[in-house]
């Protein structure tokens, strides 16, 4: 499995007041092709719940769903993916329990923990916090752009930019060498979660297309 997708939406129920799996369903007919479950506060059993109901909606619309640190789940319900946190099982021994079924994302936040991913198997990661927001204010202060394209330098999987991303700083991040984005509340928090979608995946591929025509030969 490629890592086919340039946005990358973590969930968290608390930032939206719909229904999580309702305002999942409006991302993905906002164009959204890729789902983070990550809802750590839940209940194994109401988790499992809610992932069944999140791979039932993400297969209609031929979307990937990954499951956030619980292998278990993602075999469970039969998910694309796992998303490791540096807190989560390490990298190496979760690739031999998935092996290569399943794609593997992990957290990070700096050089070290971005270079020790790739090197224990993981197939993309995200780096942050970019920018200021409270959803990763424990994380620390922001790593800001310039840490993102030093990154890139380093590892050759695809990276996500996260933290106070929003459609005002897609170019910067961008153009710093991120594959794409991950983000949480300016879909889910937004008044229509559909168009933030479409809006957000219109911008990037806008800019995607910039960068191209600036790198191509002429």
């Amino acid at each position: 499995m490629s890592i086919d997708f340039n946005l990358y939406l973590v969930t968290d129920r608390h930032a939206t007041k719909l229904p999580l799996p309702q305002a999942i369903r409006l991302a993905l007919e906002g164009g959204v092709r890729a789902v983070q479950l990550r809802e750590k506060d839940l209940p194994v059993r109401d988790l499992l719940s809610l992932a069944q109901e999140l791979r039932s909606i993400t297969k209609e619309f031929g979307a990937r769903l990954f499951i956030n640190d619980r292998i278990d789940i993602a075999s469970a319900v039969n998910a694309d993916g796992i998303h490791l946190g540096q807190q989560s099982m390490p990298v190496e021994a979760a690739r031999r329990i998935v092996g290569r079924d399943m794609l593997m994302g992990v957290s990070t936040h700096n050089p070290a923990e971005a270079k020790a991913a790739e090197m224990g198997g993981a197939d993309f990661i995200t780096f942050g916090p970019i920018y200021e927001t409270p959803s990763k204010a424990k994380y620390g202060i922001p790593v800001g752009v310039k840490s993102l394209k030093n990154v890139k330098c380093d590892i050759s999987i695809p990276i996500f930019a996260i933290g106070g991303i929003k459609s005002g700083n897609l170019r910067l991040v961008l153009g710093a060498g991120a594959k794409g984005v991950a983000v949480i509340s300016a879909i889910l928090a937004s008044g229509d979660i559909k168009k933030a979608s479409s809006k957000m995946l219109e911008s990037i591929a806008f800019i995607e297309k910039i960068i191209c025509d600036y790198c191509s030969p002429r």
